[in-house]
């Protein structure tokens, strides 16, 4: 039980919980360096960061507290644990199975069986998995289940390092070679060193369960992929099964190295379900919902900084920015687009004050569009941004700043219609004669003016100017 508790104490998930910890540091100590003006002091950013950050922390507590509730399970001792993963390996799925192997565990369930399906995942997350796995005090069972499912890149490790590994009919399990995930391309001699450190990682954990490690190479340096009846052939797992309750038949009686003979036949399987906070990590996870609260935060700080004092904005902005910089932190994250992301925020922004006619605009749609594109260049498609939110959200944001941007450029050429600037051009009646100096009635009031030549009452007059609340006329003929 401890060492999976100092397991989970190192886990992504808790380094990427400080790690986002240091960065709203960092962009606090970034506002409190701003210079005050008239309508946005320091004062003001202070006090609105604080407000934020406390709700914030108040909402996340509340959650944890709500949330964190221990895996709902009341199997009696010595009955079937299971759980099911179906998706790419990120922390939150990370956190859920080393607290699942711990639960199991201390309630005394004669196995864990995990019901494997994966395109595969993150690196770190799959050795925080497969560290608890190694560490278990009961035998960990990994089943390629059902009909269909892969075992693909870190999947690959996971199976390996389980006490028993088996695969249902029409599974498949292979293609672990790392891949670059959303960061520059590597060099040669340190695209080897990630390799050759994945073989010697990959080759140990197959050795320790007396598998097949010159496959588990081979997996890793070339990619290679198999069937559920070549990997039983090749002695990568030990035994094909149609379901559940036919593995738990075949394994049964099997003798485990360190953990004795498993007893599993005729035993109640009770699945331990997810908790709403396993839900909303890897809800988190996902590339399109990170991607969302970025643009929703980026939104929301925009119109808190432009008006200050609207607050709500600026609250949901800063609590989606604090989770998207969260969700940053578990996943591939290529940094050259949020750049170009803020560029193209920047770029709406100055539209609004400079008038490029339009030019400014088509830069930051070009410029989100590719941060967009750049953000997040995962191997497998589940790792990618969805084009399905990418267009939408571009057209949208663009939209928006292109419409507001417009809006703007045309208050800002058309003629003023209020004020002194706004009288000059309009059309009144002289109600009192100009000779040079008497009344008119124009915009809805009378006004004193003047003019070169005399005018007479009833005559139409058009203002050309004003001095010191005195028009200056002439007559219309």
């Amino acid at each position: 039980m401890k060492r999976l508790r100092d397991l989970y104490k190192t886990s992504p998930f808790a380094q990427s919980l400080r790690q986002t910890q240091i960065s709203i540091l960092k962009i606090l100590k970034v506002f409190l360096r701003l210079k005050s003006s008239s309508s946005l002091t320091l004062n003001k950013i202070e006090c609105f960061i604080k407000v934020s950050f406390k709700i914030a922390v108040v909402v996340m507590v509340l959650a944890s507290i709500i949330v964190g509730l221990p895996i709902e399970a009341h199997a009696a001792k010595g009955e079937v644990y299971a759980v099911k993963v179906a998706g790419t390996i990120n922390p939150g799925l990370a956190e859920f199975l080393i607290r699942s192997i711990e639960t199991s565990s201390g309630e005394g369930a004669a196995c864990l069986v995990i019901q494997l399906d994966t395109p595969g995942g993150l690196a770190l997350s799959m050795r925080s998995i497969v560290m608890a796995m190694l560490a278990s005090d009961i035998p960990v069972v990994v089943f390629v289940s059902p009909s269909g499912a892969r075992a693909a890149s870190a999947g690959v490790m996971i199976t390996l390092a389980a006490d028993i590994a088996a695969m249902a009919p029409g599974t498949n399990i292979g293609a672990a070679h790392p891949v670059n995930l959303g960061q520059k391309k590597m060099d040669e001699t340190m695209a080897d060193k990630v390799v050759n450190d994945m073989v010697a990682y990959t080759k140990s954990i197959a050795e320790k369960r007396g598998r097949n490690s010159e496959w588990a190479e081979k997996a890793v340096r070339e990619s290679v992929s198999v069937t559920e009846k070549e990997a039983l052939k090749l002695k990568v797992i030990d035994l094909i099964a149609g379901d559940m309750q036919d593995l738990l038949e075949k394994i049964d009686g099997r003798k485990l190295k360190e953990k004795g003979m498993l007893r599993t036949k005729g035993l109640k399987i009770v699945f331990l379900s997810e908790t709403f906070r396993d839900k909303i990590l890897k809800t988190l996870s996902d590339p399109n919902i990170a991607y969302l609260l970025m643009m929703i935060g980026m939104a929301g700080l925009y119109f808190e900084l432009s008006h200050p004092g609207t607050i709500f904005p600026g609250v949901i902005g800063a609590i989606s920015l604090i989770l998207a910089f969260f969700a940053f932190q578990t996943l591939p994250v290529n940094y050259a687009g949020i750049l170009l992301i803020a560029l193209s925020l920047i770029l709406f922004i100055l539209e609004m004050k400079v008038a490029s006619y339009g030019l400014l605009s088509l830069g930051g749609i070009i410029s989100l569009f590719l941060g967009s594109l750049m953000l997040f260049e995962g191997g497998a498609p589940e790792l990618r941004l969805s084009l399905r939110v990418l267009i939408p959200t571009v057209i949208m944001v663009s939209g928006f700043f292109v419409v507001v941007a417009g809006l703007v450029f045309r208050s800002q050429i058309s003629r003023p219609r209020t004020g002194d600037k706004g009288l000059i051009g309009e059309v009144g009646v002289v109600k009192e004669r100009i000779a040079p100096g008497g009344k008119i009635f124009v915009h809805g009031e009378l006004w004193n003016a003047e003019a070169l030549e005399p005018i007479e009452v009833g005559a139409k007059v058009r203002v050309v100017g004003v001095d010191h609340l005195v028009l200056k006329v002439e007559e219309v003929k």
